[in-house]
C-alpha cells in the first residue's frame, strides 16, 4: 500500500479536500486504484451532531456514516463508496482506545497518547486503507490521506506524531508528503509573498514531517523566483512545486495538477512511476470546457434556512451543477432565506421580503433542501404553495417533502392546523410524525440512515422514468420524521401522488402531483449519489422530462 498525506498550512479554507480529490483522480487516470481517509481532530465521533454553521453539511454514506464533507468530494471526484471508517475523528479513536482499556486490552499498562493514541491512528489508518471501495476486489494501490485542520493546531497534534511515526514505518517509498499551502499577494506591493509558507513548513519540520511536494495556492500562477525561493529555503525541489491558482470551475484543478506533472513527482516518491500509465483525463477536459461555456442561465431558487453559508447545502449545489451541465445550461442560484418569505418580514423588514419574493418569482425551478428546527418553516410551505399554484418546477428534499405534505393539506384539504410533530407536538392534523423506531433521549446516530430501498408503486410517474423505468431505487437517508401514514388515504384521495415507498408499503419515499409539470417530493437525499457524469434523476427533473417527451 502507498500512502498520499496531505496536510495544509497558513490558513483554513485553502482547498486540501478538492486538492486531496484530484490527486487522486489523477492518479486513478494513471490506471492505479485510489481510496481516501480524512481526519479530522475534533472530539465529536461524527459530524452528525455539529451545525451547518460550524462545519458546513453533513454528508451520509450507504452504511450510514455521518461524515465529513470532504468525503463528499472524494466520492464525486474518484467515483467510488467509502466507509463511516474512512473519516477518523479524535472522538472515534478516544473512544476505541478507552473501549479497550475498559475490556482490559491493555494488561494493565498506564494508557497514554503515545503509544497507545498513536498506535490506534496507524492501525485505523492500515484497517481503513485495505478496504475496496471502488466495487472491485481486494485493496487500492494507492490511499490518499487528508488532514484537517491547520499545522500546529493543538488538537491534530497526535495525528501528527502518529504520521511521522507511521511514515518511517511504512518508508520512504511508500510515503509522499504534499503540503497545501498560501502565497499570497499584497495589494500594495503587488508581489507573490512566500513568507507564509515559508513558517508553514518550517513549523511542518518542527514537527517532524517533511513535504515531497508544496501545492501552493495563489491568485495566479507563481513566478519562476518565487518557486526557486520556495524551493531553497523549504528544501523541496523546484518541480516538486505545483501552483493551484484560481480557475474558472472546480474540475479544472485535477487538470492544472497533471499539466503541472504533479503526478510524475507523487509517482516518482512512490516508486510507481514503472507501473503507472499517462493520465487520460479527457472527460474532465470536456466536462471542463463545458462548463466554462454554457450561456443559457436556469435560474434555480433555494429556499433554506442556512442560505448565508453555501456549503451547508453543498451537496445539493454540486446535483445541480451535474444536472444542469447534463441539460447544457448555465447554473444560476438564487438564495432565499426562507424566513425572509413570512409575513413577519413584510412587518419587520420589507425590503427583505421583497427581495425574497422578487428571487422566488424569478426562478426557474424552485427547491427546498432538508434541515431541522422551525425556523423559517412557514416561509417553506409558502415557497411548495407558490410552485403549486403557479405550476413552477418543484423539488422538495427530506424536510422541503414533509414541507410539501403540509402545504397540501392546508389548502387543499382545509386543515388549518396541519403540521409536524417536529414543530408542533400537540397539532390535531399531524401530517409529519417522529418514526416509531427513532430515539428521543439520544442525538448521535440515531435517525434513520444510510442506503435505503424505494419501491415504485405507480410505474408511469415522473420519477420512475427519471430513473429509468426501474422497478426501485436505493437513495441514502438522514431522517426522524416521516409522513403520517394514517393520513396517506386522505391525501391521495385529494389529488396527491405518493408514487414511491419502502419495502413496508407505510413509508412514504416519493410524492408527485399527476397534473403538475414537475412537483416531486423525496424524503431520501438524492444528492448524495449524484456525480459528475452520472446526474441525481430527481435533479434533472421538469428538462429531462421535456427532452423525453420531445
Amino acid at each position: 500500500m502507498k500512502y498520499v498525506l496531505v496536510t495544509g498550512g497558513v490558513v483554513s479554507g485553502l482547498g486540501k479536500g478538492v486538492t486531496a480529490s484530484s490527486i487522486g483522480v489523477v492518479l486513478k487516470a494513471c490506471g492505479l486504484r485510489v481510496t481516501s481517509i480524512k481526519i479530522d481532530p475534533y472530539l465529536n465521533t461524527d459530524a452528525g451532531t455539529m451545525s451547518p454553521f460550524e462545519h458546513g453539511e453533513v454528508f451520509v454514506l450507504d452504511d450510514g456514516g455521518e461524515v465529513d464533507l470532504d468525503l463528499g468530494n472524494y466520492e464525486r471526484f474518484l467515483d467510488v463508496k467509502l466507509t463511516r471508517d474512512n473519516n477518523i475523528t479524535t472522538g472515534k479513536i478516544y473512544q476505541f482506545v478507552i473501549d479497550k482499556e475498559r475490556r482490559g486490552d491493555y494488561l494493565g499498562k498506564t494508557v497514554q497518547v503515545v503509544p497507545h493514541i498513536t498506535d490506534a491512528i496507524q492501525e485505523w489508518i492500515e484497517r481503513v486503507a485495505m478496504i475496496p471501495v471502488d466495487g472491485k476486489e481486494g485493496p487500492a494501490d494507492v490511499c490518499v490521506i487528508e488532514l484537517g485542520g491547520t499545522i500546529g493546531d493543538i488538537e491534530s497534534m497526535p495525528f501528527i506524531e502518529a504520521l511521522c511515526q507511521f511514515s518511517y514505518r511504512v518508508g520512504p517509498g511508500n510515503f509522499c508528503l504534499v503540503h497545501v499551502s498560501l502565497v499570497p499577494v499584497l495589494n500594495v506591493v503587488g508581489e507573490q509573498k512566500t513568507k507564509p509558507t515559508q513558517h508553514s513548513v518550517r513549523g511542518l519540520r518542527g514537527l517532524g514531517l517533511t513535504p515531497n511536494i508544496l501545492a501552493c495556492r495563489s491568485v495566479k500562477p507563481l513566478v519562476e523566483n518565487v518557486k526557486e525561493k520556495l524551493s531553497k529555503f523549504c528544501h523541496v525541489p523546484a518541480a516538486n512545486i505545483v501552483t493551484l491558482y484560481d480557475v474558472t470551475n472546480i474540475w479544472r484543478i485535477p487538470l492544472l495538477l497533471m499539466d503541472q506533472k504533479a503526478h510524475e513527482a507523487i509517482l516518482r516518491r512512490l516508486d510507481l512511476l514503472g507501473i503507472a500509465g499517462e493520465p487520460k483525463l479527457d472527460e474532465w477536459v470536456s466536462r471542463a470546457e463545458i462548463c466554462d461555456t454554457l450561456h443559457e442561465p436556469v435560474r434555480i431558487a433555494m429556499v433554506g434556512k442556512y442560505t448565508g453559508l453555501p456549503d451547508s447545502y453543498l451537496s445539493v449545489l454540486k446535483a445541480l451543477l451535474h444536472a444542469s451541465i447534463a441539460c447544457h445550461q448555465k447554473l444560476v442560484v438564487d438564495w432565499v432565506p426562507a424566513s425572509d418569505l413570512e409575513d413577519t418580514t413584510e412587518k419587520e423588514a420589507p425590503n427583505l421580503y421583497e427581495k425574497a419574493w422578487s428571487l422566488l418569482k424569478g426562478a426557474d425551478g424552485i427547491l427546498v433542501p432538508g434541515g431541522f428546527g422551525d425556523r423559517g418553516v412557514q416561509g417553506k410551505i409558502l415557497a411548495a404553495k407558490y410552485a403549486r399554484e403557479n405550476n413552477i418546477p418543484f423539488l422538495g428534499i427530506c424536510l422541503g417533502m414533509q414541507i410539501a405534505v403540509i402545504e397540501f393539506a392546508r389548502s387543499i384539504l382545509n386543515m388549518q392546523d396541519a403540521n409536524s410533530t417536529e414543530f408542533e407536538r400537540d397539532t390535531t392534523s399531524p401530517c409529519v410524525i417522529f418514526m416509531p423506531e427513532g430515539s428521543k433521549t439520544h442525538m448521535g446516530g440515531t435517525m434513520r440512515l444510510g442506503l435505503r430501498r424505494t419501491f415504485f408503486h405507480v410505474t408511469d410517474c415522473k420519477s420512475a422514468k427519471l430513473y429509468g423505468n426501474v422497478n426501485y431505487v436505493d437513495e441514502r437517508h438522514r431522517h426522524r420524521y416521516e409522513v403520517n401514514p394514517d393520513m396517506i388515504m386522505e391525501l391521495e384521495r385529494a389529488g396527491l401522488a405518493f408514487v414511491g415507498k419502502d419495502e413496508t408499503g407505510r413509508r412514504m419515499e416519493i410524492l408527485e402531483l399527476p397534473l403538475h409539470p414537475y412537483f416531486v417530493g423525496v424524503q431520501f437525499h438524492p444528492e448524495f449519489k449524484s456525480r459528475p457524469g452520472k446526474p441525481s434523476a430527481p435533479f434533472l427533473g421538469h428538462k429531462s422530462l421535456w427532452s423525453m417527451n420531445k
